[in-house]
């Protein structure tokens, strides 16, 4: 990936210019760029991102699967946002987008992203789907920590990742904290690369120039979001 990544202009910025490049550099990272086809299902990562219902929507409607698996439960960071839990309210955000109720099952319980698609792949074999390609759809800057999850636990499926085509600077704005966007970005990027040692995940390589800018972040204090090592 090139160091010269280009920074957006955003008059309220509260981080640095060298900071919001650090930033785009492991943005564009965590994003797998695969091109997007048919698949056998799709799977809605659960997480505080109603977007994530947003894309399945608009690749259902692209007719890139014939059913998607909403999953996820509850965690501190979506509770209040999503008290029936988090893919109880995707569905009835896709619904309200004009997914079809029969093209959508509904995962309640995953508490993480290993559940989410040990989960999702049990329901979608109760159902009778059977599953050689999946089409993996969550956050912007959790594709890559997903689809290591994903190879790691469904290695048979192919994998395909989306999300909605969103730049870091319309992501920060429709979060409104950069700081918070930044310690997830970091927070992201720690995962995958300690989760491979967990057993968690697949080994992901990470080049110089994102690492270097994830060790900056993490000297500025952009840390919220990292698990106990």
């Amino acid at each position: 990936m090139s160091q010269g990544v280009p920074v957006p202009q955003h008059e309220q910025r509260q981080i640095t210019d060298e900071q919001f490049h650090d930033a785009t550099l492991i943005w564009n990272y965590h994003q797998m760029g695969h091109k997007q086809r048919p698949c056998s299902a799709a799977i809605g990562l659960g997480s505080h991102d109603l977007g994530v219902a947003t894309a399945a929507a608009d690749l259902y409607r692209a007719d890139l699967f014939p059913v998607v698996v909403f999953t996820g439960g509850n965690s501190p960071t979506t509770r209040a946002r999503f008290p029936r839990g988090e893919a109880v309210h995707y569905r009835e955000h896709a619904l309200n987008l004009g997914v079809p109720d029969e093209a959508i099952l509904v995962e309640p319980q995953a508490a993480n992203t290993g559940q989410n698609i040990t989960f999702s792949r049990e329901l979608l074999a109760e159902t009778g789907i059977t599953v050689d390609s999946l089409l993996l759809i969550s956050k912007p800057y959790m594709e890559r920590r997903s689809y290591a999850t994903c190879r790691k636990l469904w290695p048979e499926a192919e994998v395909v990742c989306a999300s909605e085509p969103l730049e870091l600077d319309d992501y920060i704005k429709s979060i409104g904290d950069e700081k918070l966007v930044v310690d997830m970005l970091v927070g992201d990027l720690q995962r995958v690369i300690e989760y491979p040692k967990l057993g968690f995940a697949v080994e992901q390589d990470v080049p110089g120039d994102v690492h270097d800018a994830y060790q900056r972040l993490l000297g500025a204090g952009f840390d919220s979001r990292l698990i106990d090592r």
